[in-house]
């Protein structure tokens, strides 16, 4: 006989979301991180990833109706990349923690003591998972409501600021326009065990350091230094006017 499932107390969460779910079997699914079945087998509990599928597939057609109906200027490359600054990560995992997703995720003991509920990716995960099930729950009209409270505020800003260029390209641009020359990017420092390691780079235009960066890669590390580059060169061109 299956034990029968524990669900969390969601009433605070759905008053913050502004909905009501008639089923919170689902809700309470999507906030299950697989590692939580491990301990609890036999219980008959599914995990997240069938409804973090399903609610990045939602996620994407009501991002990219409402830039394809918003922004009639922009081109298919343009429209694809702000899409992705938008959905990106980072982004999503912020709305999560505006939302307090981490406080109802369920995980196993290990994962939670390894930080997991304030994990970006798993954050993301989630953000796409109860998106899933607010589709399944309310339809897809309920889902728009949703991400216009939640996630489409950040369109205007990341239009309007470029921020769907990646650093690096926007990097290369500004300083092949302004000096002639393609910028150097020098791993300068690693740190750490293989499976941890944190790397510096820094970012150089004729020798001269432009911008530093840390990361778990050498790719993040070369954005950091990058964004540190943009912001370097913007301000000094603030400063000569």
């Amino acid at each position: 006989m299956k034990k029968q499932r524990k669900m969390n107390n969601y009433s605070e969460l759905e008053t913050k979301l502004g909905i009501k779910f008639k089923n919170e079997a689902l809700l309470d699914k999507a906030f299950t991180h697989r590692s939580y079945l491990n301990e609890h087998r036999g219980d008959g509990i599914e995990n997240n990833e069938r409804l973090e599928f399903l609610g990045d597939a939602v996620l994407e057609l009501i991002i990219s109706t409402y830039l394809f109906n918003n922004y009639p200027e922009k081109p298919e490359g343009e429209l694809t990349n702000i899409r992705a600054a938008v959905v990106r990560t980072e982004s999503l995992a912020e709305e999560s923690r505006a939302l307090g997703f981490g406080q109802y995720l369920k995980m196993s003991k290990g994962e939670e003591d390894s930080g997991g509920k304030d994990k970006d990716y798993l954050l993301a995960n989630t953000f796409e998972a109860v998106l899933g099930a607010i589709y399944l729950d309310q339809g897809f009209d309920v889902c728009i409501k949703y991400l216009n409270k939640t996630l489409l505020h950040k369109v205007a800003n990341i239009v309007e600021k470029n921020l769907f260029i990646d650093p690096k390209t926007q990097a290369q641009e500004i300083i092949q326009a302004q000096f002639k020359v393609t910028p150097l990017y020098e791993v300068v420092k690693e740190e750490g065990p293989d499976h941890d390691k944190t790397f510096t780079v820094v970012l150089k235009v004729n020798q001269k350091e432009m911008g530093r960066g840390l990361g778990s890669s050498k790719q993040k590390a070369e954005e950091e230094a990058a964004k540190m580059a943009v912001e370097t060169i913007n301000n000094q061109g603030k400063s000569l006017n």
